[in-house]
């Protein structure tokens, strides 16, 4: 089965699953994922979630919140200067 055969055969249910085992670093039954299952099931669950899920509920996602480099200054920057005592 390829990566793209998998993909199409995941569910809600097992997506939620093998990121809940990327997270804990187990699967639910106990066992512990080795480096490469913890890589394929979170690249897994990136692909699937590109696919299927709106960008706001994806892993990683961070809202624009920051504007800074689009507001225009609207004052002069404050210069402090330093006298000697």
């Amino acid at each position: 089965m390829d990566f793209e055969q998998l993909l199409s055969t995941l569910t809600p249910e097992i997506v939620a699953s093998m990121k809940r085992a990327v997270e804990l670093g187990k699967w639910p039954d106990g066992r512990v994922l080795t480096q490469e299952q913890r890589e394929q099931s979170l690249q897994a669950v990136l692909a699937w979630e590109a696919r299927n899920l709106p960008e706001e509920q994806r892993i990683g996602y961070m809202p624009q919140t920051c504007k800074s480099s689009e507001q225009k200054q609207e004052t002069e920057p404050t210069i402090l200067r330093f006298q000697d005592a």
